[in-house]
């Protein structure tokens, strides 16, 4: 997929072009086993039925599937997959090493324009024969898939590169909002919206229902599209969730917005200056 010798393309534009990280091309992934990828799959279907179930619980459900499964793999696969139970009340936990935490900002907030608030969140995309991670940019009010990028580890770089990517093309928010991650927390991230003058807000631990937006597109991208392909590899991950993302946001009702499509929306309420221009920012075509 990537060709090193390449003398009119580099590696690092191949990687953009391929919507994957410099970083993942030069990962040498060890890779889990036929039947933790398969615990894998089913931990995955099972936590967007139930984002509540912990590690314990999520043994118990795999144990009553027939799989004989201790504590310790589950919280090991889980924490693998970036999976984090919700609770009814933020729990007390150690930040990454170094890391600032930063206040929620939207409480109370009305958010009824495009570029007022985006977020962010990094899911885990199943694959035949092993996964990646996609981290995905949304615009709050429109819903509208900003910017994407897949992975095959979880180091901040590609988080970033989807970040310029959506600077780029649709302007800057007031505010960014994702949960503490350490990727967001990093300072990497978070410094790259601070030299973009973007005010920055972060869930409270374990609230997935501050980011409730993202984590309801994770569900429909994986019922309508990852679930139904078992894609074979990275390419054939990257077209099919590239075809559906721009069908989503440019072909698929949306029932928050009475039947029109995210892009419509996100289009519509833009102003005529400023900031994401509608002249001027048009969707980037996909790379084939």
């Amino acid at each position: 997929m990537i060709r090193p010798g390449n003398s009119s393309l580099s590696v690092t534009r191949q990687c953009r072009l391929l919507s994957i990280s410099r970083s993942s091309y030069y990962h040498m992934g060890v890779g889990e086993s036929a039947w933790n990828l398969a615990l894998m799959a089913e931990i995955d279907h099972q936590f967007l039925e139930t984002p509540f179930y912990g590690v314990r619980q999520m043994a118990w459900h795999l144990r009553a599937l027939g799989h004989r499964v201790n504590v310790k793999r589950v919280r090991r696969l889980m924490r693998l997959m970036g999976l984090m139970p919700i609770y009814q009340q933020p729990r007390t936990s150690v930040p990454a090493k170094g890391h600032k935490i930063y206040p929620y900002l939207l409480r109370g907030m009305t958010i009824d324009k495009p570029n007022q608030v985006w977020c962010a969140d990094i899911t885990y995309i199943p694959l035949a024969k092993g996964f990646l991670y996609l981290v995905a940019i949304m615009d709050w009010s429109s819903r509208k898939v900003l910017a994407w990028r897949l992975s095959n580890t979880m180091d901040v770089q590609f988080c970033v590169d989807a970040l310029d990517e959506a600077l780029e093309r649709h302007g800057r928010p007031a505010i960014f909002n994702t949960d503490q991650g350490s990727q967001f927390t990093s300072h990497a991230w978070t410094q790259r919206l601070r030299d973009a003058g973007i005010r920055i807000s972060m869930d409270g631990r374990g609230r997935f229902l501050d980011n409730i937006f993202i984590e309801r597109l994770w569900r429909s991208l994986k019922y309508e599209c990852v679930y139904l392909h078992a894609f074979s590899g990275g390419r054939d991950a990257r077209n099919g969730i590239g075809k559906w993302i721009d069908f989503y946001n440019n072909r698929r009702p949306h029932t928050a917005h009475g039947g029109s499509t995210p892009t419509s929306v996100y289009q519509d309420r833009l102003p005529v200056s400023g900031p994401g221009l509608r002249s001027d920012r048009q969707p980037a075509v996909l790379a084939a």
